[in-house]
């Protein structure tokens, strides 16, 4: 018999997503201080390998390393950009007649064979260049914007009430923040202990058994695709598979097709801003005057990971006296403050109180999530999630490229100025959501609405 329950897949593709980041980040970085001059890396000092004097020839020499690090994630995100934008949109997109569990299963695959290449990557010292090309062509499977977007379309699909899916979602939520606290606490220790390779290797580990679990024990709520679709022949699939989310937005009423724009742009703008910034974090504390080793980077990690398990919290108490465009609201200046905190954190202590105003920064992405999910038909939410997930991938990648870039540029004036740049740019999602409040935001009428369009398409029909 199989099981509907898709967490035990969320938990360990969380714990190698978490593990990974600054895994990579730190190998990277090490490998390219070492071969870009004669100073070694040590791994068992309490400080990173910083300094703080800018008048040393070391400053100016970490300070190169800084640029290349962040050109190289740079170049690493754009090699997946194409193909992660296709195979997303195309994977998630037919789950709603091929079912949920083939696009975990193809991302799963693509994520695991990443794994395995940075396993043999780490151990027979490759070129750590040849990244560039795992990520091309592991992109090609999807990746774990794919993964997400599918197990939260194979969520909505058991929840019947819109209350039902605003919670469901944050659980989910606050399940990766957990695993992703813990993981990230225990990144450094992982580093410190187990070295690099073996530390791949777990993630390795952990991603197979995830495989496993999806291919023998977790079922599928969505039912097999009708004979019709099996004698669909390839160029009718893929003009199917634009038709359904051109009609996504033609079936809706302008309010309703007005609203889910707002919605998809408030989503992927505060989406783009966090994402963006997300790696920047790192390369900041690594830098001077922080100089934090993989520790302190991971209880950075783990404090950020925090936000999941408040945000649930959050969405749990606010959802008993507030409705969720306002819990989106609170996520957003939060954030926004947190950003400009982290501008002109200039020590250990500051940087950890930094992370105080991130409590809630999970919320519009759960939040946000639910609101779409409530202006669409049962039958669309795959394809929504698809074009969200489309959208996360599209700008997700963009985001983490712009910053890097942005990053690479200012941090020899000011390292801090990227966070300020984030602060700004959260107004664009607050001024978004404030227009749809001004529409009249309300889930009860919105409900009511698709199920007048639903019978007005059955009488025309």
């Amino acid at each position: 018999m199989k099981i509907l329950f898709v967490e035990p897949a969320i938990f360990l593709s969380a714990f190698a997503m978490t593990l990974t980041s600054p895994l990579t980040t730190q190998y990277v970085y090490r490998r390219i201080w070492e071969e870009t001059g004669n100073y070694t890396f040590s791994s068992d000092s309490n400080i990173s390998e910083c300094e703080k004097n800018k008048s040393s020839p070391i400053f100016a020499f970490q300070e190169e390393v800084q640029k290349k690090v962040s050109r190289f994630n740079l170049q690493m995100d754009i090699s997946g950009l194409i193909p992660g934008l296709v195979s997303t949109f195309i994977l998630l997109s037919i789950s709603d007649h091929y079912g949920r569990k083939f696009p975990m299963i193809l991302s799963s695959v693509g994520v695991l064979a990443t794994s395995v290449w940075l396993c043999l990557l780490c151990y027979f010292a490759f070129p750590f260049q040849l990244l560039i090309a795992s990520t091309f062509v592991g992109a090609f499977c999807g990746n774990y914007t794919t993964f997400w977007g599918a197990c939260f379309a194979y969520i909505v699909d058991q929840c019947k009430e819109h209350k039902q899916k605003t919670i469901r979602i944050a659980i989910i939520d606050f399940l990766v923040g957990l695993v992703t606290g813990l993981t990230g606490l225990l990144s450094g220790y992982f580093i410190r202990g187990l070295g690099f390779g073996w530390s791949f290797l777990i993630i390795a580990v952990s991603l197979a058994v995830n495989l496993i679990y999806i291919l023998f024990f977790l079922g599928d709520p969505v039912k097999e695709f009708s004979s019709q679709n099996v004698t669909m022949s390839c160029s009718e699939g893929f003009k199917n598979l634009f038709y359904r989310t051109y009609m996504l937005f033609k079936n809706a009423s302008s309010k309703r097709r007005f609203l889910l724009c707002l919605l998809l742009f408030t989503m992927i703008t505060y989406f783009f801003v966090v994402i963006g910034i997300g790696p920047i974090f790192i390369l900041y504390e690594l830098d001077s005057p922080l100089c934090w080793n993989e520790v302190f980077i991971g209880y950075g990690s783990a404090l950020n990971s925090a936000s999941f398990l408040t945000s649930f919290l959050g969405i749990w108490l606010f959802s008993y006296c507030m409705e969720d465009i306002h819990m989106a609201f609170i996520g957003i200046f939060t954030t926004m403050t947190g950003m400009a905190m982290t501008a002109f954190a200039k020590t250990t202590l500051m940087m950890f109180l930094a992370r105080a105003p991130f409590l809630f920064a999970v919320v519009p992405f759960s939040v946000l999530r639910s609101m779409l999910s409530k202006v669409v038909h049962s039958t669309e939410q795959g394809t929504l999630f698809a074009c969200i997930a489309f959208l996360e991938t599209l700008g997700g990648v963009t985001a983490v490229s712009t910053f890097n870039g942005i990053y690479s540029v200012t941090v020899a004036w000011y390292p801090g100025f990227t966070f300020l740049l984030s602060a700004g740019l959260l107004l664009l999602p607050a001024i978004s959501l404030c227009v749809v409040k001004c529409i009249s935001w309300n889930e009860g009428s919105y409900e009511l609405l698709i199920q007048e369009e639903s019978s007005e398409d059955n009488r025309t029909c």
